[in-house]
């Protein structure tokens, strides 16, 4: 008989008959060691301990305590709901199921109606039935044919049997139900007893909008109680914290299917939100020195051409547009070949230098609607975009300066958890970015050059910089814990030598600038996402979109007294409003700490007499009576002092200090 090798993780070379499995394997090794194996890995790919294996490799035995021991677990649920879904309703239709390091899933098809959430908790207690009746799982192989034949009827499973290079097709028999081993499930079920299913959604027959929409069925499941219930505690933090829960709830911004998917509506309160946050980011910037420009969202696409957003991003970039004359529009997928014809209208001199140009630029990405979420990712979004044109040897002072005005610009939203990423290109995968080996290796080492100066610690990520050069990305850590990043600084010498850009040095002579692309705080949707989830819709005081809610115990008593506080509030350009609802004082007040209003202010008859106001701050159990002079200079100074925690303020300073 034919032999096969293996080679094991301790570097040990042996060869076994071919058509061995990972069970006899493991049991040749050890007894007690074949009873903890659930899977095998072969070269990096995981192998079922049942499957006979006919070519050798890297071998690795999968137990239950390891990371892949859980992917191997819950693929075993979602095979399993996969084949109770299919006793459970007969003729129904399987897609695609999968397990990653969020759960699993198992898509389905019905004729009549689709699987509601409603249904999930008795299909677990039906999972849980089989476990109890029979753990096992056997794995059934069938001919081509014999497996089409077995899932006649169900065009998604016939499709993925059809695409199959063997003439073999592995099934899972489980609870007396056969299903086509899209993946590998343990020969047991007896360690599935902590999962959860937890909803369902629509997702598109493999991911493209033209295809069917099926119904994915989601779940999650460990190997013990309290991984399982300590990951339930955080979704359900992630629930409460969902932007787009919480923007539904306090009328921040919807996104209707009637229009475009990706396109969010600004609601009055969003659009304050936002409003607030561009009004800062250009007093910011204009106060450090940038000049705000306006540039059209449409250009001709020589331009994105010549930039080589065309080449390298085109996947992501909308269709052209043809026009009467031949010309080819573009909306523009970044900003920077637009600053670029900014700063190419004149001709300039070293004494402009640096010259920074910044927008609050609209752009537009071709993105795909699998990937589009609320806020997060969308298809049009405004970037607070930045470019400064730097001689070489203002490199670093300017890269110093953007990094202390984003760190400011941190401290004043009350971010204060992030790292520094420098983003190399890969050395081994060149040729998606620009082609110019002694650009990439200058611009890497004054990066780094520049954050060793600075005394930063930071994180070298090759692969992720951008095509046209390395850059600093600033990594923040979201409510949730995931890591995101939130803003960049990004070296450019590629752009100015294909735009040809000059500026007349003192010597009277031409000089090619260096480009520096900087974003502080990324788009304003994805910006204003990420402070709702880490806000928790409580945003302070100088973010809310309404800032105080004045409630009159009666309209008729003391709504004119409401009305002239409210009036008082307004000519300092604090957003106030009365509550004039005839609804009962105890409701009037809950609604407004609902809807997370920062102050609520109550007047009633002793308010009205002593010409003062009862005031309760939002997460404050009791109130307080103040004057109106009183009142209106702590929200005043919680206005101009960001909400900020004043015991962090010293500590921020220190970092930016740095």
């Amino acid at each position: 008989m034919a032999q096969i090798t293996f080679e094991f993780p301790d570097g040990r070379n042996q060869a076994f008959d071919s058509g061995i499995t990972i069970a006899e394997i493991a049991k040749s090794i050890s007894v007690s060691l074949a009873k903890k194996t659930i899977a095998g890995k072969v070269d990096g790919q995981l192998v079922d301990v049942q499957a006979p294996l006919t070519a050798g490799g890297k071998l690795e035995i999968i137990t239950a305590d390891s990371e892949a021991g859980l992917t191997v677990l819950r693929q075993s649920a979602a095979e399993l709901l996969a084949a109770v879904v299919k006793r459970e309703f007969p003729g129904v239709r399987l897609g695609r199921l999968a397990a990653d390091e969020d759960g699993f899933y198992v898509d389905t098809e019905k004729d009549e109606r689709q699987i509601s959430a409603d249904e999930l908790d008795g299909l677990a207690d039906k999972m849980q039935r089989v476990i109890k009746d029979n753990a096992s799982v056997k794995r059934v192989t069938l001919s081509k044919d014999d497996a089409l034949n077995e899932v006649s009827g169900d065009r998604y499973q016939t499709e993925l049997i059809k695409e199959l290079d063997s003439g073999e097709v592995p099934f899972y028999e489980i609870g007396g139900q056969l299903v086509y081993a899209q993946v590998v499930a343990a020969p047991s079920l007896k360690d599935l007893k902590h999962f959860k299913l937890l909803s369902v959604a629509g997702a598109y027959w493999e991911g493209k909008s033209s295809n069917p929409m099926l119904q994915r069925l989601y779940g999650t499941a460990f190997y013990k109680a309290a991984d399982l219930e300590a990951d339930l505690k955080k979704r359900q933090e992630a629930r409460e914290r969902d932007h787009r829960v919480i923007g539904n709830n306090l009328d921040l911004f919807f996104v209707d299917p009637k229009v475009g998917a990706g396109l969010p509506y600004w609601m009055p309160n969003g659009a304050t939100i936002r409003r607030t946050i561009e009004r800062y980011i250009v007093d910011k910037e204009v106060a450090n020195g940038y000049q705000h420009v306006y540039t059209p969202v449409l250009a001709n696409l020589d331009l994105y051409k010549q930039s080589g957003h065309w080449e390298h991003y085109r996947d992501d970039m909308f269709p052209p547009m043809k026009m009467d004359d031949d010309e080819m529009l573009e909306l523009r997928p970044m900003n920077c070949p637009s600053h670029i014809q900014i700063y190419n209208h004149h001709i300039r001199s070293y004494r402009e230098l640096p010259l920074r140009i910044a927008e609050l630029g609209m752009m537009h990405r071709y993105e795909k609607s699998g990937a589009l979420s609320g806020l997060q990712r969308v298809r049009e979004m405004t970037l607070n975009d930045g470019h400064t044109f730097v001689a070489p040897d203002q490199i670093q002072d300017e890269f110093k300066k953007i990094l202390n005005l984003m760190m400011e610009v941190y401290h004043d939203f009350d971010i204060d958890n992030y790292t520094f990423r420098l983003s190399y290109r890969d050395p081994e995968n060149t040729e998606k970015y620009f082609d110019d080996d002694e650009m990439w290796n200058k611009a890497q080492t004054m990066l780094k050059g520049a954050m060793d100066e600075l005394g930063l610690d930071y994180v070298e990520a090759e692969g992720e910089a951008a095509f046209y050069g390395p850059k600093l990305d600033v990594q923040t850590k979201t409510a949730l814990g995931n890591e995101e990043t939130l803003s960049t600084i990004q070296l450019d010498f590629m752009l100015p030598e294909r735009f040809d850009l000059h500026y007349v040095g003192e010597d009277g002579q031409e000089h090619r600038p260096v480009m520096i692309h900087r974003g502080l705080v990324s788009t304003m949707e994805r910006f204003t996402a990420y402070l709702i989830e880490m806000y928790k819709g409580a945003f302070p005081t100088w973010l809310a979109p309404k800032q105080v809610q004045i409630i009159p115990v009666s309209d008729e008593k003391h709504g004119q007294y409401a009305r002239q506080i409210n009036e008082k509030l307004q000519a300092m350009h604090i957003r106030s409003a009365v509550d004039e609802r005839s609804e009962k004082m105890g409701y009037l007040i809950r609604d407004a700490q609902t809807h997370k209003i920062p102050y609520t202010i109550v007047v009633g008859d002793d308010e009205v007499n002593n010409d003062t106001i009862s005031v309760r701050k939002y997460g404050e159990d009791d109130s307080r009576e103040l004057s109106m002079d009183d009142f209106t200079v702590e929200i005043m100074k919680d206005i101009a002092s960001y909400s900020r925690d004043e015991t962090k303020d010293d500590q921020a300073k220190e970092k930016v200090d740095k």
